[in-house]
């Protein structure tokens, strides 16, 4: 088969682990790359030998014959970008958070679903290895029926520092993070019934929040329990970005430092530590994160080629959307959020 054609928007940081991730999986040719600063652009291009560089969006689509459309950029530009692919009927694949805000994100569905074309959202937190592998032991059964979880974010990585822009976000954890973790708890322990949040800006001179607790009750009764922070002063641990504790009726497992999962029952302790290839392109730090983006691209492929079903529709992540704006809700009001009525 001829490979898949398609074009990046955006060339900033990201760019530069999502395009290597997209040849590891290869069938795909990227022709064309578009950034508003060309020169960054040019220089991606250059990187990666992408034949073609554009200052104008609409240029692009105008101009090349593509199977697809991977969106790069900031939050502000997914939605005029989304929409573009539609009126040109080219399928789009968006970094996650899909929109700046709840309306934005419906509207981006429904453009899509109006156009007839095929619309992905690159939540690659569900694709880390250690993911996959803790979501393997909990449909093993090992455990047991889970009762109840909790999942982690606790971060001292000064995120500000390296990204000011971020300091001036009116949102900040639960779009930023909370998009992964939110959907993190979809992915392990199903849909959300109810929810209740508090959330604070705890470092000086920031307008979002950068802590943040949910409480949720899940379609089954289970109780889970996700904590995001950006204001911890914890341990780092490079390796591994989510922590996860599932409780169940024959044992308990934890999802930990060091990429290890401990398994309990009343047999004992079990221990393994899941393993991450190494790429070149991908920073050793980061590699957990950076090595997602294969296997979420392999699933997208081969909904694109008819070979499969994508985890991570539009459709899919809204409802990862609802969560998000469902909690900023909750704490405004201070109310227990029902997401059947959401």
């Amino acid at each position: 088969m001829s490979k898949l054609k398609f074009a990046v928007l955006g060339t900033g940081f990201w760019s530069l682990y999502q395009i290597p991730a997209w040849f590891e999986v290869g069938g795909v040719e990227l022709v064309a790359v578009y950034n508003r600063t060309v020169s960054k652009a040019e220089k991606v291009a250059e990187r990666f030998g992408v034949p073609k560089v554009f200052a104008d969006p609409e240029e692009l689509l105008q101009n090349e014959e593509l199977d697809f459309i991977d969106i790069i950029t900031e939050v502000p530009a997914h939605a005029p970008f989304v929409e573009l692919a539609a009126k040109y009927k080219v399928p789009v694949i968006c970094q996650k958070p899909m929109a700046p805000d709840y309306e934005t994100a419906q509207r981006m569905v429904s453009v899509c679903k109006e156009a007839g074309i095929p619309f992905f959202i690159h939540e690659n937190y569900r694709w880390e290895a250690p993911i996959r592998r803790y979501k393997e032991v909990l449909d093993a059964g090992v455990i047991g029926q889970p009762f109840k979880a909790r999942i982690s974010f606790l971060s001292g990585f000064p995120v500000f520092d390296n990204q000011p822009f971020l300091a001036e976000l009116e949102q900040f954890i639960l779009t930023d993070m909370g998009s992964h973790i939110l959907d993190v708890a979809r992915y392990l322990f199903g849909e959300c019934k109810e929810l209740w949040c508090q959330i604070l800006s705890q470092t000086p001179g920031i307008k979002g929040e950068d802590v943040a607790t949910v409480m949720m009750k899940m379609k089954n009764g289970m109780p889970l329990y996700a904590e995001l922070s950006y204001a911890s002063i914890v341990e780092h641990d490079s390796f591994t970005t989510v922590f996860v504790l599932a409780e169940g009726d024959k044992g308990s497992a934890y999802l930990g430092p060091g990429l290890e999962i401990r398994t309990t029952t009343r047999d004992g302790t079990t221990s393994e530590k899941v393993t991450i290839p190494s790429y070149e392109w991908a920073d050793p730090d980061y590699i957990v994160n950076h090595e997602s983006g294969i296997p979420i691209n392999r699933n997208i492929l081969d909904d694109m080629l008819g070979r499969g079903k994508a985890e991570n529709t539009g459709d899919d992540n809204f409802r990862t959307v609802q969560l998000v704006w469902a909690c900023y809700e909750s704490a405004a009001t201070g109310k227990i959020i029902d997401m059947d009525s959401f």
